[in-house]
């Protein structure tokens, strides 16, 4: 499929020819939904902690004997029952990731992308290049209209990742690091023609 090349300043620069594999697939929201699901995961920091039985402070004795009190019987004032007690079955420091395979995280991305071209919220740039003025891009991409955008490049510019790092809402990676939860998170997705081949050679 042909579609235009434009600048930051909003002007045509050409054309360039998307492979329909990548960019024209039908979108599948199952396999996204697993791909995503996969990312969080992997983020997650599992540092959540309680302590059990065997690691909260107190004695270990009995805390009375066994019969003629007239209470239930106990066997250790750390059991989950007293306020000193430990936690049963509680969080532990664990990594909560699992393995996702290739085949699905490709399909993922390339559902992502297409899905992006169909809703006609893809664009191609000639280039993602700026000053290193915060100022000054922001300028360009308000005129553009982009208050969500994820902008892909096949190696980012130091001075463009540097004027884009504080506009809220602009995130820029490079095509090694393109993902599902990203492209969809943002309303557009940008992609230099330098990151369309990136991907083509990613995605092959």
């Amino acid at each position: 499929m042909q579609i235009e090349i434009r600048t930051l300043d909003n002007t045509v620069a050409g054309t360039i020819d998307l492979p329909d594999a990548i960019f024209a697939a039908t979108p599948r929201g199952d396999i996204m939904a697993r791909v995503v699901h996969w990312q969080q995961a992997k983020r997650r920091a599992g540092t959540h902690k309680v302590k059990g039985m065997g690691e909260v402070q107190g004695t270990t004795k009995k805390p009375y004997k066994q019969k003629g009190t007239g209470n239930a019987r106990q066997g250790s004032l750390r059991a989950p029952q007293f306020r000193t007690g430990g936690v049963v079955h509680g969080p532990v420091v664990r990594d909560h990731g699992y393995d996702l395979p290739k085949k699905v995280r490709r399909l993922g991305l390339i559902a992502a992308l297409s899905q992006k071209q169909a809703e006609g919220k893809l664009v191609v740039l000639d280039a993602a290049t700026a000053g290193g003025k915060t100022k000054d891009l922001a300028k360009r991409l308000g005129a553009l209209g982009w208050t969500s955008a994820l902008i892909i490049d096949r190696a980012v510019d130091p001075n463009f990742l540097r004027a884009s790092r504080n506009i809220v809402g602009v995130d820029v990676l490079p095509t090694i690091g393109a993902n599902v939860y990203d492209i969809l998170a943002h309303d557009v997705l940008a992609v230099t023609a330098a990151g369309v081949e990136g991907l083509k050679e990613r995605l092959a």
